[in-house]
């Protein structure tokens, strides 16, 4: 069945830059519901996250002189998390390339090399240092590869935090504020305190007053003073430290399981609802 969605000639994409050479077609109405359950099901058992049931199939053919440079694919917001790398190459041989390899950084050798061959599948997750690539091949080379999504940055959370950030401007901060930021912006890096602004443009636009604003300015700043504060206050900052770096970032699968062990059993307030559901949702 799988190795039928190659043998269409139309709607192909193809990429032919000097980094990423290959082409590509979304095939996922083409694989049965059945066999998408089962390889969910696997995947769930085999990486123990918490992976809903959307998903993505892209048959991918390589053609000889295509290469894919190397590159991450970091799961930016709303991104799939985990892929099955699919082979369906009959009678590969070493001279034939295109062997899937995994570095620790872009400048290092190769720590992990998956050959091409014939009904073999690699899964993987994504995240900032997964570093990947494709040697250049020279005969055709076919993959299937199965996307998956984490439960806490799926497509309905990019939606929802694109619109808590739309027409952002830093202007619409308290003045209260003023001058703790351009102190950390003195002694900061920009990314630091632009994702720290981000963090209590998110606070202000859930409604709280200016010292929960200046408060999770600072916690995302990492300038928190270490004074108490009672449960929604230090709900909401983490909350929206959590959504600036999503927006700003990546999805952090290590920052997210420090988030949910901060929240767990904590009362979800009204006005976090909505962003607290998606961003923790409860999964059975």
């Amino acid at each position: 069945m799988l190795e039928q969605l190659f043998l269409q000639d139309s709607t192909w994409q193809h990429r032919d830059g000097a980094f990423y050479r290959c082409s590509l077609r979304d095939v996922t109405n083409e694989i049965p519901a059945t066999f998408h359950h089962e390889i969910l099901a696997r995947m769930r058992e085999i990486t123990g996250l918490p992976l809903v049931e959307r998903f993505m199939v892209t048959a991918q053919r390589m053609q000889p002189g295509h290469v894919i440079g190397i590159h991450s694919d970091r799961p930016l917001l709303g991104y799939e998390i985990a892929r099955l790398v699919l082979q369906l190459n009959k009678s590969w041989q070493a001279e034939h390339g295109g062997v899937l390899e995994l570095f620790a950084s872009p400048e290092s050798e190769a720590v992990f090399k998956v050959n091409p061959e014939y009904n073999k599948a690699f899964g993987f997750l994504l995240h900032a240092a997964s570093y990947h690539g494709v040697t250049e091949v020279t005969q055709p080379r076919q993959t299937v590869v199965f996307n998956f999504w984490h439960v806490a940055n799926t497509p309905e959370l990019e939606a929802h935090i694109r619109a808590l950030f739309a027409n952002l401007h830093f202007s619409e901060l308290p003045a209260a504020l003023d001058p703790i930021a351009a102190a950390a912006e003195a002694s900061l890096p920009e990314e630091v305190t632009y994702r720290a602004g981000t963090a209590a443009i998110a606070l202000h636009r859930w409604g709280y007053d200016v010292a929960t604003i200046v408060s999770g300015y600072q916690y995302s700043a990492g300038l928190d003073d270490g004074e108490p504060h009672d449960s929604e206050t230090y709900a909401a900052v983490r909350l929206a430290d959590w959504v600036a770096y999503l927006y700003r970032d990546s999805f952090d699968l290590a920052r997210w399981e420090i988030l949910r062990s901060e929240l767990e059993g904590m009362e979800r307030f009204t006005r976090l609802l909505p962003t607290w559901q998606l961003c923790l949702p409860e999964w059975g």
